[in-house]
């Protein structure tokens, strides 16, 4: 297998049933730096990020019971949804990663939060845990 070679941890995403009762655990006890919210449909999600370090922290609150976050939530309650990987070249990462036989939710980006390009790879071939590919845009 041929190895993604991500730059770093891009952001953590944490599902949350709602941002406004979760962002004061964030911002005030821990302290982390709020960097804002915004609204991704695609995903029907709202997200708010914070910095931790070199990486962020996602908070997602699902717009509707239809989301997939909404699903994640009912079945399995709040806490870590997923872990985020930049890395360049998405299209051929995703490429690399198909061949080397790894499942793709996503077979092409998608814009995501903040304008990033944005693929998901299925936990049942990374170990359990949902992996989403992140390239950010200039």
């Amino acid at each position: 297998m041929i190895p993604i070679l991500p730059e770093k941890m891009d952001h953590i995403g944490i599902a949350v049933r709602s941002i406004r009762e979760a962002l004061p655990l964030y911002r005030d006890v821990w302290g982390m730096e709020y960097l804002g919210e915004e609204t991704v449909e695609s995903e029907g999600v709202r997200v708010a990020f914070f910095r931790l370090g070199e990486s962020k922290v996602e908070l997602l609150e699902p717009l509707h019971e239809e989301s997939a976050v909404a699903r994640f939530l009912e079945k399995r309650g709040e806490g870590v949804h997923h872990i985020a990987l930049r890395v360049k070249d998405i299209e051929f990462r995703l490429q690399q990663l198909a061949a080397s036989g790894i499942r793709l939710i996503h077979d092409k980006p998608k814009t995501g939060a903040g304008g990033n390009r944005v693929a998901f790879l299925h936990p049942r071939s990374t170990g359990g845990v949902l992996v989403e590919l992140c390239e950010p845009q200039p």
